[in-house]
């Protein structure tokens, strides 16, 4: 993905190329992370994306701040939090509480492939723009609901949020430094791991849904739920509860599986080291000068787990003679997986990051709808990792500023005048 502009002068036109998805349309009734992030999902190859935004306030997101974006005369009120999760939208403000609102969605609904939402359960109903209703109108529409806790169950009607699921689904228990070590207890993940996994496990299932209705002519419901992704993305941990009855601890930094497979000191601060065979760790004690390869207790990787006790702190006083750059070029060179611990600015500095092109800068411009004293035109995210060879991702729209498509969605897929547009938004529609 490439910086892109919306035909702002003197810059650039955005691009054209055609996306894999830019023969679908997406109706986006969702707001804060987990929708936003499947939608941005589909946006990023190709699908065009219609966000439905409340009136006036928007999603959420939007006002999650600081930190802001920065405007022509310094920063704003608009929350970064919004951009992560928002490119290649097009933003549309409908009061969905007003009959007309409700009428404006469904007509979109009817002009769509997916209606994406994330309202609590039955919510919609009593809008008319609940699953049954507006797959009555398009039977070919693949409706996608996320929720805390999904539509079935005695949690059903509980609204969920990203750090409660991180707590009840365990991912808390195994996450941070043990009971009795300094910093120990429980700890949520640094970023809301459980949104972000739930909006890809959405993307996975609508696409899925798709595929299906080449065959069945017919879209179907979809229900996602934090709590049922928390649970599936515990993997070897919770398989290892489930097949062998061990129920995990916080390690901190430490594998449960893998030894070693964490951060060790180095004489100006820190490395990870990621050995992940006995090969590497066999390469790892020719560089440091060791021969605990040759010691039948570690070997192997299940003798150096159960020796782990021995062997970190013995390899921690060997890593912390050289420097962390000092150990990364004398281990990358034998092949040793390993690497510092950066922060995020660090991250982004990295030159290999620099080169695939993960910081991508974007141009929004003045719209009949856009409001003035909106001065935000420059907005930079974090490129999609998604490298598809014919048909990549493309960046077509910025974040959009609240309601900037209104008019523009309302004339192109209903046919909507001036006139009209501007009575629904007198009314409040709008």
């Amino acid at each position: 993905m490439t910086a892109s502009h919306e035909s702002t002068p003197g810059l650039p036109p955005p691009s054209r190329q055609t996306g894999a998805l830019s023969h679908l349309r997406v109706l986006d009734l969702s707001r804060v992370l987990a929708g936003p992030w499947c939608t941005q999902n589909l946006a990023d190859m190709g699908a065009d994306v219609i966000k439905i935004e409340k009136p006036g306030a928007g999603d959420d997101t939007r006002h999650w701040g600081p930190p802001y974006l920065d405007g022509d005369d310094g920063p704003t009120r608009q929350a970064s939090y919004f951009a992560a999760c928002n490119r290649n939208k097009r933003s549309v403000t409908v009061d969905i509480a007003t009959a007309e609102g409700q009428k404006l969605v469904r007509e979109l609904a009817q002009q769509s492939d997916v209606v994406i939402e994330n309202y609590k359960t039955g919510s919609l109903k009593r809008y008319g723009l609940d699953y049954e209703t507006l797959s009555a109108l398009n039977p070919r529409l693949v409706y996608c609901s996320i929720t805390g806790f999904g539509q079935t169950g005695p949690y059903a009607a509980r609204p969920g949020y990203d750090l409660l699921v991180q707590a009840m689904s365990g991912l808390m228990s195994i996450t941070g430094q043990p009971d009795g070590e300094p910093g120990g207890g429980p700890l949520r993940v640094g970023v809301a791991v459980i949104d972000l996994f739930t909006g890809m496990y959405a993307t996975t299932a609508i696409l899925g849904a798709i595929e299906a209705r080449h065959h069945t002519g017919r879209g179907q419901r979809i229900d996602i739920a934090l709590l049922d992704v928390a649970m599936a993305v515990l993997a070897n941990q919770g398989a290892g509860y489930l097949n062998a009855g061990v129920v995990p601890t916080r390690q901190g930094n430490v594998h449960p599986s893998v030894v070693p497979y964490q951060d060790f000191p180095t004489r100006d601060g820190n490395m990870l080291l990621a050995i992940g065979n006995d090969g590497q760790f066999a390469r790892f004690c020719e560089v440091a000068d060791v021969d605990w390869a040759r010691d039948e207790r570690y070997a192997t990787n299940s003798a150096r787990v159960t020796h782990r006790d021995t062997l970190i702190p013995m390899m921690s006083d060997v890593t912390r003679a050289k420097s962390t750059h000092e150990w990364i070029g004398l281990l990358e060179a034998a092949s040793v997986p390993c690497g510092p611990i950066n922060n995020i600015g660090q991250a982004f500095a990295d030159e290999h990051v620099q080169h695939r092109g993960l910081r991508v800068e974007q141009y929004r411009y003045a719209t009949a709808d856009r409001p003035a004293e909106d001065t935000v035109n420059r907005i930079c995210s974090t490129a999609s990792p998604l490298r598809l060879s014919d048909t990549p991702p493309t960046l077509r729209h910025a974040p959009p500023a609240l309601g900037q498509h209104t008019d523009e969605v309302l004339r192109d897929c209903l046919g909507l005048g001036p006139q009209a547009v501007a009575d629904l938004r007198t009314k409040g529609v709008l």
